[in-house]
Protein backbone atom coordinates (compact mmCIF):
# COMPACT_ATOMS: atom_id res chain seq x y z
CA UNK A 1 0.00 0.00 0.00
CA UNK A 2 3.17 2.13 0.66
CA UNK A 3 4.43 1.63 -2.38
CA UNK A 4 1.20 2.75 -4.32
CA UNK A 5 0.72 5.69 -2.28
CA UNK A 6 4.65 6.67 -2.99
CA UNK A 7 3.48 6.00 -6.77
CA UNK A 8 0.31 8.31 -6.49
CA UNK A 9 2.39 11.24 -4.68
CA UNK A 10 5.00 10.90 -7.86
CA UNK A 11 1.94 13.13 -9.74
CA UNK A 12 2.20 15.64 -7.65
CA UNK A 13 5.77 16.42 -9.04
CA UNK A 14 6.08 20.44 -10.19
CA UNK A 15 6.12 19.93 -14.06
CA UNK A 16 9.58 21.62 -15.52
CA UNK A 17 6.70 24.00 -18.12
CA UNK A 18 3.50 25.55 -16.60
CA UNK A 19 1.00 26.15 -18.78
CA UNK A 20 -1.99 26.04 -16.58
CA UNK A 21 -3.13 27.82 -13.03
CA UNK A 22 -2.58 27.05 -9.88
CA UNK A 23 -5.97 26.72 -9.17
CA UNK A 24 -6.48 24.28 -12.30
CA UNK A 25 -3.63 22.07 -10.98
CA UNK A 26 -5.04 21.82 -7.93
CA UNK A 27 -8.61 20.64 -9.25
CA UNK A 28 -6.39 18.35 -11.78
CA UNK A 29 -3.80 17.49 -9.81
CA UNK A 30 -4.23 17.07 -5.93
CA UNK A 31 -7.79 16.70 -6.09
CA UNK A 32 -6.77 13.87 -8.40
CA UNK A 33 -3.94 12.19 -5.68
CA UNK A 34 -6.34 12.78 -2.60
CA UNK A 35 -9.05 11.07 -4.27
CA UNK A 36 -6.96 8.16 -5.37
CA UNK A 37 -5.31 8.31 -2.22
CA UNK A 38 -8.79 8.04 -0.02
CA UNK A 39 -9.84 5.50 -2.64
CA UNK A 40 -6.51 2.66 -1.98
CA UNK A 41 -7.06 3.84 2.07
CA UNK A 42 -10.41 2.92 2.03
CA UNK A 43 -9.79 -0.41 -0.24
CA UNK A 44 -6.87 -1.44 1.83
CA UNK A 45 -9.14 -1.24 5.13
CA UNK A 46 -11.84 -3.12 3.27
CA UNK A 47 -9.38 -5.64 2.32
CA UNK A 48 -6.95 -5.88 5.39
CA UNK A 49 -9.67 -5.98 7.98
CA UNK A 50 -13.49 -7.06 8.49
CA UNK A 51 -15.42 -4.21 6.96
CA UNK A 52 -18.40 -5.58 8.83
CA UNK A 53 -19.11 -7.51 11.44
CA UNK A 54 -22.89 -8.75 12.75
CA UNK A 55 -24.17 -10.72 16.00
CA UNK A 56 -24.72 -13.86 14.81
CA UNK A 57 -25.23 -17.63 15.83
CA UNK A 58 -21.62 -18.71 14.74
CA UNK A 59 -22.94 -20.95 12.86
CA UNK A 60 -24.17 -18.60 10.17
CA UNK A 61 -22.08 -15.86 11.12
CA UNK A 62 -20.18 -15.65 7.96
CA UNK A 63 -23.19 -15.96 6.59
CA UNK A 64 -24.81 -12.60 8.04
CA UNK A 65 -22.05 -10.90 8.11
CA UNK A 66 -21.70 -11.55 3.76
CA UNK A 67 -25.87 -11.03 3.53
CA UNK A 68 -25.55 -7.82 5.41
CA UNK A 69 -22.34 -6.43 3.49
CA UNK A 70 -23.74 -7.39 -0.32
CA UNK A 71 -27.21 -5.98 0.55
CA UNK A 72 -27.70 -3.12 3.37
CA UNK A 73 -28.24 -2.42 6.39
CA UNK A 74 -30.42 -0.21 8.14
CA UNK A 75 -31.46 2.35 11.21
CA UNK A 76 -33.90 4.10 12.64
CA UNK A 77 -33.60 7.74 12.50
CA UNK A 78 -35.83 8.53 14.91
CA UNK A 79 -33.58 6.60 17.18
CA UNK A 80 -30.46 8.80 17.11
CA UNK A 81 -32.49 11.46 19.25
CA UNK A 82 -32.94 8.77 22.20
CA UNK A 83 -30.39 8.33 25.08
CA UNK A 84 -28.25 5.43 24.32
CA UNK A 85 -28.19 2.38 27.10
CA UNK A 86 -31.41 3.93 28.43
CA UNK A 87 -33.54 4.45 25.47
CA UNK A 88 -31.82 2.59 22.58
CA UNK A 89 -28.53 0.28 22.59
CA UNK A 90 -26.78 2.43 20.18
CA UNK A 91 -27.57 5.69 18.18
CA UNK A 92 -30.24 5.10 15.54
CA UNK A 93 -30.41 0.99 16.91
CA UNK A 94 -33.78 0.63 18.25
CA UNK A 95 -37.31 -1.85 17.52
CA UNK A 96 -38.81 -0.68 14.35
CA UNK A 97 -41.85 -2.59 15.74
CA UNK A 98 -42.67 -3.55 11.95
CA UNK A 99 -42.44 -0.15 10.91
CA UNK A 100 -40.54 -1.06 7.53
CA UNK A 101 -41.13 2.38 5.81
CA UNK A 102 -39.39 4.29 8.44
CA UNK A 103 -36.29 2.42 8.22
CA UNK A 104 -33.31 4.15 6.87
CA UNK A 105 -31.02 1.77 4.54
CA UNK A 106 -27.42 2.15 3.82
CA UNK A 107 -26.11 0.48 0.14
CA UNK A 108 -23.02 2.98 -0.50
CA UNK A 109 -20.16 1.33 1.69
CA UNK A 110 -19.61 -1.59 -0.54
CA UNK A 111 -19.52 1.16 -3.60
CA UNK A 112 -17.09 3.86 -1.74
CA UNK A 113 -13.44 3.05 -3.05
CA UNK A 114 -15.34 2.68 -6.42
CA UNK A 115 -17.29 6.02 -6.51
CA UNK A 116 -13.51 8.17 -5.18
CA UNK A 117 -11.73 5.97 -8.14
CA UNK A 118 -13.80 7.23 -10.42
CA UNK A 119 -14.03 10.76 -9.18
CA UNK A 120 -10.74 10.83 -9.57
CA UNK A 121 -10.82 10.29 -12.97
CA UNK A 122 -13.06 12.84 -13.95
CA UNK A 123 -11.25 15.32 -11.84
CA UNK A 124 -8.12 14.38 -14.41
CA UNK A 125 -10.04 14.54 -17.13
CA UNK A 126 -9.76 18.53 -18.02
CA UNK A 127 -5.76 18.02 -17.48
CA UNK A 128 -6.20 15.31 -20.31
CA UNK A 129 -7.84 17.23 -22.26
CA UNK A 130 -5.47 20.07 -21.97
CA UNK A 131 -2.49 18.21 -22.54
CA UNK A 132 -3.77 17.06 -26.25
CA UNK A 133 -5.12 20.55 -27.02
CA UNK A 134 -1.85 22.19 -26.26
CA UNK A 135 0.19 19.55 -28.15
CA UNK A 136 3.73 20.64 -26.36
CA UNK A 137 3.63 23.88 -27.90
CA UNK A 138 4.88 25.65 -24.42
CA UNK A 139 7.51 23.28 -23.75
CA UNK A 140 8.89 23.46 -27.60
CA UNK A 141 8.88 27.59 -27.32
CA UNK A 142 10.94 27.63 -23.58
CA UNK A 143 13.11 24.69 -24.72
CA UNK A 144 16.71 26.21 -23.75
CA UNK A 145 15.37 29.63 -22.67
CA UNK A 146 14.40 28.71 -18.78
CA UNK A 147 17.63 29.65 -17.56
CA UNK A 148 20.71 31.78 -18.99
CA UNK A 149 23.25 29.15 -18.26
CA UNK A 150 23.83 27.99 -21.88
CA UNK A 151 26.46 29.83 -24.52
CA UNK A 152 25.16 32.78 -25.36
CA UNK A 153 25.27 32.03 -29.42
CA UNK A 154 22.90 29.01 -27.88
CA UNK A 155 20.99 31.13 -26.59
CA UNK A 156 20.56 34.09 -29.29
CA UNK A 157 19.98 31.00 -31.79
CA UNK A 158 16.51 29.92 -29.93
CA UNK A 159 15.68 32.99 -29.15
CA UNK A 160 16.01 33.88 -32.65
CA UNK A 161 13.60 30.76 -33.49
CA UNK A 162 11.08 32.26 -30.48
CA UNK A 163 10.80 35.58 -32.49
CA UNK A 164 10.22 34.48 -35.83
CA UNK A 165 7.59 32.35 -34.69
CA UNK A 166 5.73 34.67 -32.77
CA UNK A 167 6.09 37.00 -35.24
CA UNK A 168 5.12 34.84 -38.14
CA UNK A 169 2.16 33.52 -35.89
CA UNK A 170 0.58 37.13 -34.54
CA UNK A 171 -3.29 36.45 -34.11
CA UNK A 172 -3.45 32.83 -34.66
CA UNK A 173 -3.52 31.63 -30.97
CA UNK A 174 -7.49 32.48 -30.23
CA UNK A 175 -8.36 29.25 -30.47
CA UNK A 176 -5.17 28.15 -27.88
CA UNK A 177 -6.55 30.27 -25.50
CA UNK A 178 -9.63 29.73 -25.48
CA UNK A 179 -9.38 25.76 -25.68
CA UNK A 180 -7.30 26.02 -22.11
CA UNK A 181 -10.39 28.04 -20.52
CA UNK A 182 -13.13 25.65 -21.96
CA UNK A 183 -10.84 23.23 -19.98
CA UNK A 184 -11.34 25.30 -16.94
CA UNK A 185 -15.08 25.81 -17.11
CA UNK A 186 -15.06 22.39 -17.29
CA UNK A 187 -13.75 22.09 -13.87
CA UNK A 188 -15.97 24.14 -12.58
CA UNK A 189 -18.74 22.04 -14.07
CA UNK A 190 -17.34 18.96 -12.92
CA UNK A 191 -16.83 20.01 -9.24
CA UNK A 192 -20.74 21.10 -8.76
CA UNK A 193 -21.86 17.48 -10.70
CA UNK A 194 -19.83 15.85 -8.07
CA UNK A 195 -21.20 17.88 -5.38
CA UNK A 196 -24.96 17.16 -6.61
CA UNK A 197 -23.89 13.02 -7.22
CA UNK A 198 -22.12 12.56 -3.91
CA UNK A 199 -25.22 13.99 -2.36
CA UNK A 200 -27.63 11.68 -3.63
CA UNK A 201 -25.04 8.70 -3.12
CA UNK A 202 -25.59 9.94 0.64
CA UNK A 203 -28.89 10.33 -0.10
CA UNK A 204 -29.43 14.47 0.79
CA UNK A 205 -26.38 14.15 3.28
CA UNK A 206 -23.38 15.08 2.04
CA UNK A 207 -23.74 18.78 0.80
CA UNK A 208 -24.51 19.91 4.66
CA UNK A 209 -22.37 17.33 5.87
CA UNK A 210 -19.44 19.54 6.79
CA UNK A 211 -20.79 22.18 7.93
CA UNK A 212 -23.32 19.97 10.76
CA UNK A 213 -19.89 18.51 11.81
CA UNK A 214 -18.12 22.16 12.23
CA UNK A 215 -21.33 23.31 14.09
CA UNK A 216 -21.88 20.39 16.67
CA UNK A 217 -19.57 21.99 18.91
CA UNK A 218 -22.17 24.40 19.42
CA UNK A 219 -25.35 22.18 20.46
CA UNK A 220 -26.21 21.09 23.94
CA UNK A 221 -24.78 17.74 24.63
CA UNK A 222 -28.38 16.65 25.51
CA UNK A 223 -29.28 17.74 21.74
CA UNK A 224 -26.67 17.08 20.45
CA UNK A 225 -26.53 14.34 17.31
CA UNK A 226 -23.21 13.54 15.72
CA UNK A 227 -23.57 13.72 11.76
CA UNK A 228 -20.83 11.78 11.42
CA UNK A 229 -22.76 8.67 12.96
CA UNK A 230 -26.34 9.71 11.54
CA UNK A 231 -24.66 9.56 7.62
CA UNK A 232 -21.97 6.60 8.30
CA UNK A 233 -23.36 4.51 11.18
CA UNK A 234 -21.18 2.33 13.22
CA UNK A 235 -23.48 0.06 14.19
CA UNK A 236 -26.55 -0.88 11.79
CA UNK A 237 -29.11 -3.59 11.82
CA UNK A 238 -29.78 -6.21 9.72
CA UNK A 239 -32.56 -8.47 9.01
CA UNK A 240 -31.81 -12.20 7.40
CA UNK A 241 -34.15 -15.16 6.88
CA UNK A 242 -33.44 -18.69 6.05
CA UNK A 243 -35.48 -21.85 6.31
CA UNK A 244 -35.42 -23.96 9.74
CA UNK A 245 -34.72 -27.50 9.78
CA UNK A 246 -39.02 -28.01 9.79
CA UNK A 247 -39.02 -25.79 6.17
CA UNK A 248 -40.43 -22.62 8.07
CA UNK A 249 -38.68 -19.32 7.61
CA UNK A 250 -36.42 -18.21 10.45
CA UNK A 251 -35.56 -14.61 10.88
CA UNK A 252 -32.54 -13.33 12.10
CA UNK A 253 -32.40 -10.14 13.77
CA UNK A 254 -28.75 -8.86 14.26
CA UNK A 255 -26.69 -5.97 15.01
CA UNK A 256 -24.20 -4.73 12.90
CA UNK A 257 -20.76 -3.08 13.45
CA UNK A 258 -19.27 -0.82 10.34
CA UNK A 259 -15.27 -0.42 11.33
CA UNK A 260 -15.13 0.91 7.94
CA UNK A 261 -17.36 3.48 8.37
CA UNK A 262 -14.84 4.94 10.77
CA UNK A 263 -12.56 5.76 7.84
CA UNK A 264 -15.17 7.04 5.75
CA UNK A 265 -16.75 9.67 8.42
CA UNK A 266 -12.91 11.45 8.30
CA UNK A 267 -12.53 10.69 4.71
CA UNK A 268 -15.61 12.72 3.54
CA UNK A 269 -15.35 15.41 5.64
CA UNK A 270 -11.89 16.17 4.35
CA UNK A 271 -13.55 15.63 1.17
CA UNK A 272 -16.37 17.91 1.77
CA UNK A 273 -13.90 20.88 2.56
CA UNK A 274 -12.14 20.39 0.37
CA UNK A 275 -14.22 20.67 -2.66
CA UNK A 276 -16.51 23.43 -0.80
CA UNK A 277 -12.65 25.24 -0.91
CA UNK A 278 -12.05 24.37 -4.50
CA UNK A 279 -15.68 24.93 -6.14
CA UNK A 280 -14.92 29.05 -4.49
CA UNK A 281 -11.57 29.33 -6.14
CA UNK A 282 -12.68 27.89 -9.70
CA UNK A 283 -15.58 30.44 -9.30
CA UNK A 284 -13.08 33.25 -8.67
CA UNK A 285 -10.67 31.79 -11.67
CA UNK A 286 -13.94 32.41 -13.79
CA UNK A 287 -14.40 35.60 -12.68
CA UNK A 288 -10.83 36.06 -13.31
CA UNK A 289 -11.24 34.61 -17.09
CA UNK A 290 -13.90 36.88 -17.67
CA UNK A 291 -11.92 40.02 -16.67
CA UNK A 292 -8.98 38.88 -18.76
CA UNK A 293 -11.39 38.63 -21.76
CA UNK A 294 -13.44 41.31 -21.65
CA UNK A 295 -11.59 44.21 -19.71
CA UNK A 296 -8.08 44.31 -21.56
CA UNK A 297 -6.80 46.64 -19.58
CA UNK A 298 -5.42 44.81 -17.08
CA UNK A 299 -3.95 42.64 -19.51
CA UNK A 300 -0.68 44.82 -19.71
CA UNK A 301 -0.17 44.72 -15.88
CA UNK A 302 -0.55 41.21 -15.61
CA UNK A 303 1.91 40.99 -17.91
CA UNK A 304 4.40 43.36 -16.35
CA UNK A 305 3.83 41.51 -12.86
CA UNK A 306 4.47 37.91 -14.57
CA UNK A 307 7.57 39.36 -16.49
CA UNK A 308 8.99 41.56 -13.22
CA UNK A 309 11.90 42.82 -15.54
CA UNK A 310 9.42 44.77 -17.93
CA UNK A 311 8.15 48.52 -18.06
CA UNK A 312 4.42 48.89 -17.79
CA UNK A 313 4.81 50.61 -21.23
CA UNK A 314 6.19 47.74 -22.95
CA UNK A 315 3.36 45.69 -21.75
CA UNK A 316 0.44 48.23 -22.61
CA UNK A 317 2.09 48.50 -26.23
CA UNK A 318 2.09 45.01 -26.84
CA UNK A 319 -0.96 43.98 -25.62
CA UNK A 320 -2.63 46.64 -27.45
CA UNK A 321 -1.03 45.15 -30.33
CA UNK A 322 -2.03 40.89 -30.14
CA UNK A 323 -5.22 39.32 -29.61
CA UNK A 324 -5.65 37.62 -26.51
CA UNK A 325 -4.74 34.39 -27.81
CA UNK A 326 -1.04 36.07 -28.30
CA UNK A 327 -1.24 37.50 -25.00
CA UNK A 328 -1.71 34.35 -23.84
CA UNK A 329 0.95 32.86 -25.13
CA UNK A 330 3.68 35.76 -23.95
CA UNK A 331 1.47 35.30 -20.54
CA UNK A 332 2.67 31.80 -20.44
CA UNK A 333 6.18 32.46 -21.76
CA UNK A 334 6.81 34.82 -18.95
CA UNK A 335 6.16 32.40 -16.32
CA UNK A 336 8.60 29.87 -17.94
CA UNK A 337 11.62 31.78 -19.60
CA UNK A 338 14.53 33.14 -17.88
CA UNK A 339 13.23 36.81 -16.95
CA UNK A 340 16.47 38.76 -19.34
CA UNK A 341 15.71 36.59 -22.05
CA UNK A 342 12.13 37.06 -21.85
CA UNK A 343 12.59 41.12 -21.83
CA UNK A 344 14.35 41.05 -24.39
CA UNK A 345 12.11 38.94 -26.70
CA UNK A 346 9.69 41.13 -25.69
CA UNK A 347 10.87 44.40 -26.24
CA UNK A 348 12.36 43.42 -29.63
CA UNK A 349 8.25 41.64 -30.24
CA UNK A 350 6.66 44.84 -29.63
CA UNK A 351 8.53 46.91 -32.39
CA UNK A 352 9.14 44.18 -34.55
CA UNK A 353 4.63 43.92 -34.27
CA UNK A 354 4.45 47.69 -34.26
CA UNK A 355 6.47 47.48 -37.56
CA UNK A 356 4.58 45.34 -39.24
CA UNK A 357 1.30 46.97 -38.68
CA UNK A 358 2.32 50.45 -39.15
CA UNK A 359 4.14 49.20 -42.78
CA UNK A 360 0.66 48.81 -45.23
CA UNK A 361 -0.41 52.17 -43.89
CA UNK A 362 3.07 54.18 -44.75
CA UNK A 363 2.97 52.09 -48.20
Amino acid sequence: MFKLLGDVRGYLKRPDVQTDSMVFRMHNIFTTVLLLTCSLIVTATQMVGNPIMCIADNKIKHVIDTYCWITSTFTMPDAFNRQVGVEVAHPGVSNDFGEIGARKYYTYYQWVCFVLFFQAMFCYLPQWLWQISEGGLASTLVTGLNHCLEPEDSIAKKKSVLMNYLSAHIKTHNMYVYRYFACEFLCVINVFVQLYLMNRFFDGEFLSYGLRVLQISDIPQEERVDPMVYVFPRVTKCIFHKYGSSGSIQQHDSLCVLPLNIVNEKTYVFIWCWFIILSILLIGLVIYRLCIIFAPKIRARLLQLSGRLITIETCENISKKVDIGDWWILYVLASNVDSIIYRDVLEKLTKTVGNEISSPVNG
